[in-house]
């Protein structure tokens, strides 16, 4: 018998993965996968028998069963041969051929161990029918068996099932009647095995089927051919799993019982050697795809048959012999399922790249509208070229063969192999172009290439461009490798790689993807991809900044453009719908956003129901004042194309419900776009002046029924500032409804526009040319307005009739039923009022509005009355009569005006004894104006020489409201001298009233010549013999220092104003008249409480701040017990600064002291104490330390 040295094989794992093959030996053992055969048959062949050839390959074991037998002329080539080492899979081989079961068992855990486990002992060890016993008689002790013999029974060694715990033990001990019994089980349960493995096993073992009887079952497919037990085991075993996976346990029960001759929990019961199929499931799935032919997919690199395979592959079949035994035929066949079983494995794992990639192609199948209707065999011709991996074989069906591309796209990998086949297939397939089979396919003549005048099989022109590194089989090799040949599918293409693309580009460069992903979104075919794409749009940066938002809503608008608002509605709208409540404001910004840049180009019943409430809602829950701002002005461009009048009520309460914001520049926005786009759309409805302002007024009106005791200022400014942002729309109605309009001509000399005509605007949509259409229009309505008020009156005009007769008097009513002394609401009318008049013009202030204040002011010498005065002068009437009407226009005529209105208000309040309230408000108004400061001081000294002392009186108070605003040079030259003049005036009450004057002085003002005359006139008032019983004199004094004492200069505040508390205390102490000693406590206490907040010096709080609060306590021990106990707590904190800063110079001597160490240290801190100039700053580098 020639035998071949087994051991000159190859070790390396890789080379043992790449060629699996030539380490399978030429006979395998019946246990090795596969049953045995029937017992008799001798597994060793004759010594004179030559095994079967398996292998391309010259390396051959023996067939031998005697053990690992080395012949001679092996072991002179392994002498020959040393370093070769022998293949772990060559020894397993042998070890089970020779039926060294425990070595192969040990030698598989320490491969194992090791991590390299063995596909043979593997598939050995873990089949049960490789170790039942082949007969019912145990074999006698001393009895060896061949290599396909039972398996000796050892004591210690025994199966589960034949052992009894409870009743043996591992020493061999047993009793002859438990042994048989034992025995008997084991029989029957062998002969069980047996009879199942001989009716399921193997299909060999089956009849076959008539070659004509399948031929009918093919042709009649009514008749179907009958099951077969292997078939029916196997049905039942996936049926059983669908039930058990599907939580059918009832049915599984059921079915289990019907089939009770079959194991369901082990596949091995079905079939040894079978591998098993996929589930019911998988082979549902697959049933309607056949998978293609190999050749069908070599676009893929899937497309192989065995007679393609290189050399060192198996051969298509091994040469039988006739001399060979039953044995070897076997072994022969077990050795060729295992090989099928490789490919078998290989196949379904291609298979499942083929599935992947036929659900590609129907997907574009899908998307094509129109496909092509018949391909002639040319076209066909091309198909087939580009998806098969030969030409020369004939095509038999060619419908069968579905298109890869549905002709869209040119395969780089199909044309490369058609064009290198030779032959005349090759040749007329380049020669005829592709029919198109799409109407965007365009017209292209066929591309020719050069052909080889070669020879050479496609087999191996296949294999040859086999060696070109192209990469096919990924996702972004697929796309690669075909070119888009059409728009659509262009579409398609990018469809499909841009969101794989968008996650790995920067986030600072995203936006330059947005034209990309919106032209793909716009002209894709599927709706489910287009939603995908819009989705990667809105979420394309992470927190969008200003200008990447500006180019999303950009490219939004344009989508919208193109597609029209139904694909709007569908598609982007849910996009921003699903961010509404987006983590990040800047995302939910975006959508605040859209939803104004879409508004256009939505349906109109979208725009007044869905966005209208998306708006709502994040306007009422959104924390962002950004986002709100953003809402705001959404709905403004809402309110401009909405044209359902039924939601007229829901915008009024959206303005007032932003106008209510917190955020200021939410409210900025509602003023700037909300209430001129509600207005416009109030105007086209006729409600602006019959609904919308009276809707307002009556919430004015009804908050200041409710605000008797006190206002609420801010609802009554979200409420005024809505009406002031309406005067330009209601100008713009008064101008179109008047009778004058059809006149208007564009033509001709129009006049430009004053600039300052009008009130400047808080934004474009509020500017009245804007409202109105231009300037030129604007412009001429401006002329015959002019003219109509002036010359032809305002009959039929009703617009501005309402205006006059309605409008304004209900203004006035509120005006005089604010509090005066509210100086915000005070401002608030008056700049609307100022606004109001500007608007409308000068003719109609001066004969519209004038008037009516007038009639209701009446300011005639008649209603002078001493006695009673009048009320309306005390309202809010006159200041804002003065500042938001009076004020309008700045030429001799109005100025006049106006500072004959304050002196003649100024003289009736001060004869009728009246409050001055309405008075000081004109001034506190007027007077952050520097424009008026001349005019009111005119007004004033108007009043310095009348001749009555009571507006002498007023004249002087008033001054104290003006230096505040005042220049220091005004203060010099107008206000010093007047306030010296009324000083020495002979009323000793017109003196005491310029008290609070000079005291502001004192507190303003910085010259130090005006600081000494006032401080000379205060000391004349204190010092001089005839006001020492002036107890309103020193009550004014007091009261004035105590104002303003911690804002005056400290020189004067710890050199005149202390030192004079002093002794105005100390004199109260020997006051006879209890009523007038309270007074002056009373008012010494406030003062005192305020100065002792201020830094004095130890020096002033030694001598003059502590003595004058002792002196109050004396008075309020007997006055005022609880006030004597805060002046004790006040003393007692004033007497413990004074020690603590006496003990923090002690402190600071002694550390000065101690630095200064040397003869010389005096001499050289006081010259470098010389070197220092006036800045504090450089007093520190005295002390610090040299580096």
């Amino acid at each position: 018998m020639a035998s071949v040295n087994p051991f000159n094989l190859s070790d390396s794992e890789e080379e043992a993965e790449r060629r699996p093959n030539e380490t399978i030996d030429t006979e395998r053992s019946p246990s090795d996968g596969a049953p045995g055969p029937p017992l008799g048959n001798p597994f060793s062949p004759p010594a004179d028998a030559e095994p079967p050839t398996l292998l391309l390959s010259s390396n051959r074991t023996s067939p031998s069963g005697e053990g690992i037998a080395v012949s001679v002329a092996a072991s002179s080539a392994m002498a020959g041969n040393a370093d070769t080492r022998v293949s772990v899979d060559v020894i397993a081989a042998q070890l089970i051929r020779d039926q060294y079961i425990l070595t192969a068992l040990e030698f598989h855990t320490e491969l194992l161990e090791a991590g390299r486990e063995l596909p043979r002992l593997r598939d050995y060890f873990s089949n049960p029918g490789n170790f039942e016993r082949q007969s019912g008689t145990p074999p006698a002790k001393d009895q060896v068996l061949g290599p396909g013999g039972p398996l000796n029974r050892a004591g210690s060694i025994s199966t589960l099932d034949s052992l009894d715990f409870a009743r043996y033990s591992d020493d061999g001990n047993r009793e002859t009647d438990e042994r048989v019994a034992v025995l008997e089980f084991e029989l029957r349960k062998a002969k069980e095995t047996i009879q199942a493995l001989r009716a399921n096993l193997t299909q060999a073992a089956e009849s076959e089927v008539p070659s004509q009887e399948r031929k009918n079952f093919k042709s009649s497919p009514e008749i179907q051919e009958p099951i077969r037990p292997l078939e029916k085991r196997a049905l039942n075993f996936l049926v059983n799993e669908y039930l058990l996976k599907n939580e059918y346990k009832l049915s599984s029960i059921t079915f289990s019982d019907e089939n009770d001759d079959q194991d369901f929990e082990l596949w091995d019961d079905v079939g040894l050697n079978i591998p098993k199929p996929p589930d019911l499931l998988q082979l549902y799935r697959n049933c309607g795809t056949p998978l293609p032919s190999p050749r069908d997919t070599v676009d893929v690199s899937v497309g192989v048959d065995f007679g393609d395979f290189p050399g060192n592959c198996i051969a298509p079949d091994p040469p039988k012999k006739p001399d060979l035994s039953q044995q070897q035929q076997t072994e022969v066949v077990e050795e060729l399922e295992y090989q099928i079983s490789l490919l078998n494995n290989e196949k379904q794992s291609l298979a499942e790249q083929i599935k992947k990639l036929q659900s590609e192609i129907q997907t574009l199948k899908r998307t094509v509208s129109s496909p092509p209707t018949s391909l002639d065999l040319g076209s066909q011709n091309t198909l087939n070229a580009s998806s098969s991996s030969s030409t020369t074989a004939p095509c038999t069906d060619h419908h069968s063969v579905p298109p890869t591309d549905n002709g869209q796209y040119l395969d780089i990998r199909g044309v490369s192999q058609a064009e290198t086949a030779p032959g005349p297939t090759s040749n007329q397939n380049t020669s005829q172009p592709h029919p198109q089979s799409h109407n965007k396919l365009k017209s292209r003549p066929p591309v020719q290439f050069d052909q080889p005048n070669r020879k050479l099989s496609p087999a191996f022109q296949q294999a040859l461009l086999s060696f070109c590194r192209m990469c096919s089989d990924s996702r972004l090799g697929a796309e690669v490798s075909r070119i888009a040949d059409s728009e659509e599918s262009v579409m398609l293409m990018l469809g499909r790689c841009l969101p794989h693309i968008v996650p790995n580009v920067l986030l600072a460069k995203r936006e330059e993807l947005i034209p990309l992903i919106l032209c793909t979104a716009c002209l894709h075919p599927e709706p489910k991809e287009r939603d995908q794409l819009l989705h990667i749009l809105f979420n394309l940066i992470k927190r969008p900044d200003d200008e990447q938002r500006q180019m999303i809503l950009t490219g939004c608008v344009a989508f919208a453009r193109h597609v029209g608002p139904t694909r709007v509605e569908a598609e982007l709208l849910p996009q921003c719908w699903e961010q509404i409540n987006h983590k990040y404001p800047e995302r939910r910004l975006l959508v605040a956003e859209s939803c104004g840049a879409l508004a256009p180009y939505l349906p109109k019943e979208i725009r007044s129901s869905l966005v209208l409430s998306m708006l709502q809602q994040m306007l009422t829950e959104d924390k962002a004042d950004m986002v709100r701002e953003a809402v705001v002005k959404s709905l403004g461009i809402i309110m401009g194309y909405i044209d359902d009048p039924d939601k007229y009520s829901q915008g009024f309460e959206l303005m007032l419900l932003s106008l209510g914001d917190p955020s200021e520049r939410v409210v900025s926005a509602v003023h700037q776009v909300f209430i001129p786009a509600f207005a416009a759309w109030t105007t086209e409805l006729g409600t602006l002046y019959s609904s919308l302002i009276p809707s307002l007024l009556a919430r004015i009106e009804k908050l200041l029924m409710q605000g008797e005791h006190g206002l609420d200022e801010h609802k009554l400014h979200v409420f005024l500032s809505a009406l002031q942002s309406l005067i330009p729309p209601l100008f713009a109605v008064v101008l179109q409804n008047a009778p004058f309009t059809s006149r208007a001509k564009l033509h001709g000399d129009i006049p430009a526009i004053e600039v300052t005509r009008f009130p400047r605007p808080a934004s474009p949509l509020q500017d009245v040319a804007t409202i109105i259409g231009s300037r030129e229009m604007l412009s001429a309505l401006l002329l015959l307005y002019d003219h109509q008020l002036e010359h032809e009156g305002t009959t039929g005009w009703d617009s501005l009739l309402w205006v006059v007769n309605q409008l304004l008097p209900q203004l006035i009513e509120i005006v005089g039923r604010i509090n005066v002394t509210s100086s915000t609401c005070v401002h608030e009318f008056s700049r609307f009022f100022w606004r109001f008049c500007r608007t409308f013009g000068k003719i109609f202030t001066n004969t519209k509005v004038k008037p009516q204040f007038q009639e209701i002011l009446r300011l005639s010498e008649e209603n002078v009355d001493a006695s009673a005065g009048n009320d309306i002068l005390t309202k809010a009437t006159v200041p804002i009569y003065a500042t938001g009407v009076l004020t309008c226009y700045n030429q001799e005529e109005d100025r006049k005006l106006l500072v004959g209105f304050l002196e003649d208000v100024m003289t009736t309040l001060s004869l009728s004894h009246a409050p001055l309230d309405s008075l000081k408000a004109s001034f506190v108004e007027l007077g952050a104006n520097p424009v008026y400061h001349e005019l009111l001081l005119t007004v004033l000294w108007y009043g310095v020489v009348h001749t009555s002392a009571l507006v002498r009186c007023t004249a002087a108070r008033m001054f104290e409201l003006l230096v505040k605003g005042v220049n220091e040079t005004l203060v010099a030259q107008r206000v010093v001298p007047a306030l010296i003049t009324l000083s020495s005036d002979p009323e000793i009450s017109v003196r005491i009233s310029t008290i609070p004057a000079f005291g502001t002085i004192m507190e303003t003002v910085t010259q130090k010549e005006l600081l000494e005359r006032v401080k000379m006139q205060l000391a004349s008032f204190l010092e001089d013999p005839q006001y020492q019983d002036q107890h309103s004199l020193h009550m004014e004094i007091i009261r004035t220092f105590g104002r303003v004492g911690p804002n005056a200069e400290p020189r004067f505040r710890d050199e005149f104003v202390l030192p004079h508390l002093h002794k105005l205390a100390l004199a109260n102490n020997s006051q006879a008249v209890e009523s007038k000693r309270i007074d002056i406590a009373t008012q010494l206490f406030e003062a005192y409480s305020a100065l002792s907040c201020c830094f004095i010096s130890e020096e002033v709080m030694v001598n003059h701040f502590l003595p004058g609060l002792r002196c109050l306590r004396v008075d309020m021990e007997q006055l005022s017990p609880e006030h004597e106990v805060i002046l004790s707590s006040m003393i007692k904190e004033c007497e413990i600064k004074v020690e603590n800063r006496g003990m923090a110079d002690a402190q600071g001597s002694m550390s000065i002291a101690s630095s200064l160490v040397g003869e010389d240290a005096k001499t050289k801190f006081l010259s470098k104490m010389g070197q220092l100039t006036t800045s504090g700053a450089m007093l520190a580098n005295v002390f610090q330390r040299k580096k």
